[in-house]
């Protein structure tokens, strides 16, 4: 969704949500929703320095992935992330979906479809072959929002280990 170039004088217009990719500038926002997102799943501890590492290393090299948040003119209240991959089961580029995150003073009024469509139209634009997400196993809403969206359940189980230093 493109904005105006124009200033406008209508407060009210100003304030209409719009989907943008994210910039460097934004990554004090972008931590503070993904710290609040971190806080309510069971597989990760919020760490400020580590989120804003993440963010910035995305927000840096567009070829890895993009974000892309959802703001009025006063601040922004969504962000999905995107990482880039290739799968040679699709033969081609595929997107790896993390961090669908609305404030929750601004849940209920369609912005996290706003997101997803937006994604999934970037998707197609850019020929990606499929978009896969990981999304709580305790939360039923999330996984209730997902499969309204066209998200399945997939066969795999995700696997992983942490290494550390």
């Amino acid at each position: 969704m493109a904005s105006s170039s124009l200033p406008s004088t209508d407060s009210a217009a100003t304030d209409v949500p719009r989907i943008e990719p994210a910039t460097i500038e934004d990554l004090p926002g972008l931590v503070e929703l993904v710290m609040d997102l971190m806080e309510l799943q069971e597989d990760f501890n919020p760490d400020r320095a580590a989120q804003e590492r993440g963010l910035a290393l995305i927000l840096e090299q567009p070829s890895r992935g993009r974000i892309f948040v959802l703001r009025n003119d006063h601040r922004i209240f969504g962000m999905v992330n995107l990482l880039f991959t290739i799968s040679t089961a699709m033969g081609g580029f595929v997107i790896q979906m993390e961090d669908v995150i609305i404030h929750p003073d601004h849940r209920g009024r369609g912005y996290g479809t706003m997101l997803l469509e937006h994604v999934i139209g970037f998707a197609k634009q850019k020929d990606f072959k499929r978009i896969t997400l990981l999304t709580d196993k305790i939360s039923a809403e999330s996984q209730s929002f997902f499969r309204k969206h066209g998200f399945d359940y997939s066969n795999m189980i995700p696997m992983r280990r942490i290494i550390s230093s």
